[in-house]
């Protein structure tokens, strides 16, 4: 209607105007009312990354048509849009919902996200019960000889080996050596498991520090055998410090990049995983992808995706705190 005497040039440039997705938003409007088939509609589509940028004031309008991707005579049409009020800007939920694409409008954070989820889900079934069974052994039945201040030294320096190092130690052993598929949370979890083991250890090791001697005491005094004390007792009470020792550590696997990419999770995935064993990218890994892109429109998706990861890196952390306060014994 804007342009009833348009040839086929431009009615190609017409369609380029908007979203390579516009004929399943058409078609899902038809699934959603059938009666719909035969009859004129209003349906708003997804505008392409470069009319966005337009919209929002971020494209350079005054250079030559040769050298901008947007046309005079598409130009020409959006601003008849605008004026007639048929243009819009909405809060873009298809971004949670949809994986990602090559089409910066089209490209969303689901894939991303549950790789992220899966990934951070093995990693806490691996790391969290062998840091809390090596803490107990190491503190409360370990001998004090050369042989275990050798294994805590070596814990100590393992917090502070840079992470990109067990992205090594994945790539050689967990996908040269066991063959395990590539780009999967499964590869991913491990590896990010091997790097979180060191702070759950130091955490878990301290909050049964914190424990006073005279709870021990008391229950070896009533009769109870080492393991009980341990474990009844001292565990127990300790549990609130390695707890929020495990959620920071997994916040801090939850923003890592570089062993996630040496182990192939740099792919482009355009398929939501639901499995462990599922190819998929992590939020981190994401933000980079999208940050090495030419396309004008990834720029804001690496911003919304970073606000995402930073949203639940605090909420993470928050969560840790809360569980010290709320749970935490004070001894005096």
């Amino acid at each position: 209607d804007l342009d009833p005497n348009a040839n086929e040039d431009q009615e190609n440039e017409l369609k380029r105007m908007v979203s390579y997705f516009f004929e399943r938003e058409i078609k899902r409007e038809l699934l959603n009312d059938p009666s719909l088939i035969g009859k004129t509609k209003d349906v708003y589509l997804t505008a392409s990354d470069d009319l966005d940028q337009v919209f929002k004031g971020n494209y350079p309008r005054d250079l030559p048509e040769d050298q901008r991707r947007v046309t005079d005579y598409q130009l020409k049409i959006f601003d008849q849009l605008v004026e007639l009020g048929k243009v819009e800007s909405k809060f873009n939920l298809s971004f949670f919902t949809y994986p990602d694409s090559r089409e910066a409008e089209l490209a969303g954070i689901a894939s991303s996200f549950m790789g992220s989820i899966f990934s951070i889900l093995v990693c806490l079934m691996i790391a969290f019960p062998v840091a809390v069974l090596a803490a107990i052994y190491l503190e409360e039945f370990a001998p004090k000889n050369r042989f275990t201040d050798f294994i805590e030294v070596n814990i100590n320096n393992l917090a502070a080996v840079p992470s990109i190092v067990f992205g090594l130690l994945g790539l050689g052993i967990l996908l040269a050596v066991f063959q395990l598929p590539r780009s999967t949370p499964l590869v991913g979890g491990i590896t990010l498991s091997l790097m979180t083991l060191p702070t759950i250890i130091i955490a878990c090791r301290a909050s049964l520090k914190a424990v006073p001697p005279s709870i021990r005491e008391a229950a070896l005094a009533m009769g109870a055998s080492k393991m009980q004390t341990t474990m009844h007792h001292t565990v127990p009470l300790s549990m609130p410090g390695t707890l929020s020792g495990t959620i920071i550590g997994l916040a801090q696997a939850l923003g890592e990049t570089a062993p996630l990419i040496l182990i192939g999770m740099v792919a482009f995935v355009n398929t939501i995983p639901g499995s462990p064993l599922d190819p998929a990218a992590s939020l981190p890994v994401q933000i980079y992808i999208w940050a090495e892109s030419a396309e004008r429109g990834f720029v804001e998706k690496v911003s919304a995706c970073i606000m995402v990861l930073l949203g639940f890196l605090i909420i993470m952390n928050l969560f840790a705190q809360i569980i010290r306060h709320k749970f935490e014994k004070k001894w005096s």
